[in-house]
């Protein structure tokens, strides 16, 4: 049996007006602890330490105004996270084709959205909760 992937588009990601409806679209079903690269791990981690990276990272956090799932009201103000909307395998890196380089593959996440695209079951989560300046500060306010 054939297994025909799915590829994710940012052009399509943006086009879901919930946030909830963004996550459902990304959700991986993926099981903690799954080998991704196994012993080639060493490709990933060149690649995300290259200037082009760095550079094509920037670009999206730019684009997506540094919102979780680039949705209006889910701004991010810890880490932000440039998440490959389509799994990658070693020869992705190696020939750094275009899911790995094209921002329309590509958006930006925080740590928990991210957790929860690749191990989590975005329909029993209700809401992410939207983070403010300061608000574990209130004195701050």
């Amino acid at each position: 049996m054939m297994h025909l992937m799915i590829i994710r588009r940012y052009s399509e990601l943006i086009t879901l007006h919930s946030f909830e409806d963004r996550l459902n679209y990304l959700n991986l079903q993926g099981l903690v602890g799954e080998e991704t690269f196994g012993c080639h791990r060493y490709l990933n981690q060149m690649f995300y330490r290259s200037y082009e990276w760095k550079r094509i990272r920037d670009t999206v956090i730019i684009r997506d105004m540094g919102k979780d799932l680039a949705m209006d009201g889910y701004e991010i103000y810890g880490k932000i996270l440039v998440h490959h909307m389509n799994p990658l395998s070693k020869d992705d890196i190696i020939s750094a084709n275009d899911l790995v380089i094209n921002p329309e593959y590509l958006i930006t996440t925080c740590k928990a959205t991210h957790d929860l695209i690749h191990y989590g079951n975005p329909q029993s989560i209700t809401k992410i909760s939207v983070r403010k300046p300061n608000d574990t500060c209130p004195w701050r306010k």
